[in-house]
């Protein structure tokens, strides 16, 4: 991708659902709002306010239907995931919007929303540790990275990856300096306490007691994913493959 002109606007937005995780929008939101010469729009399907998976109250300013095509659309993820994936709205929305836009980046299980829009099949693509054996249902060639970028499709790890990914999508639309001087501003240096972040390197008892915790929300997950797939036409192709080998 080719830097976008500094005197071109940029008309950037990100989705609110109940039950996201919010810092999957608001850590993005940090450096992507600081995008020089650019606009953030804050869309719902409704203008009412709604509420994070922790209860933190987000308010949309614009409705789906209001955005304007957007250069960025940021999709993040959560619990709120599992109905979105089934949502005609945004889905047509997402599918709408990636058609003309430069980038769509998703954090933590916001690519699996992507997924349920099409935008996966046969793209590169990371999200949350807990639901990446996804990707492949919805099509994806899942890669254990922080940050993947394919084409216009930027997909992001678990919750505050979408910072690291949002300061990489800065320097793709606006140069590496804009990007540094966010980076500078936000004082982004993390120096965690623990090496927990990832399943590899956290207590192997910590690991377990977080996946049992999940364990509902997920087998609910992996239901939904396996209907959009069939939907879609993937778990078909894929049954068929694995009889004729």
């Amino acid at each position: 991708m080719s830097l976008v002109p500094d005197h071109i606007h940029l008309q950037i937005g990100g989705l609110l659902f109940p039950q996201l995780d919010q810092a999957d929008f608001t850590g993005p939101f940090e450096v992507l709002s600081r995008v020089p010469n650019s606009t953030f729009h804050i869309l719902g399907k409704s203008t009412d306010p709604v509420r994070d998976a922790r209860g933190l109250l987000l308010t949309p300013e614009k409705t789906l239907s209001e955005s304007p095509q957007l250069d960025l659309l940021l999709v993040p993820g959560g619990g709120g995931v599992n109905a979105m994936m089934e949502d005609e709205a945004m889905l047509t929305f997402i599918r709408e919007q990636a058609a003309g836009a430069r980038i769509v980046m998703s954090v933590c299980t916001g690519a699996l929303l992507c997924g349920a829009a099409g935008l996966l099949k046969g793209r590169r693509a990371t999200t949350h540790w807990a639901s990446h054996h996804l990707l492949e249902h919805l099509g994806a060639i899942p890669v254990n990275k922080r940050v993947v970028i394919d084409g216009q499709l930027v997909t992001c790890a678990g919750v505050t990856s979408g910072i690291d990914g949002a300061l990489q999508v800065a320097a793709l639309l606006r140069g590496t300096e804009a990007a540094q001087a966010i980076q500078l501003y936000m004082q982004y240096a993390p120096e965690p306490p623990f090496d927990s972040g990832n399943p590899e390197t956290a207590p192997a008892g910590i690991v377990q007691s977080t996946r049992d915790g999940l364990q509902q929300m997920m087998a609910v997950r992996q239901a939904i994913v396996q209907r959009v797939a069939a939907k879609m036409g993937i778990l078909a192709a894929r049954d068929s493959n694995s009889l004729s080998t």
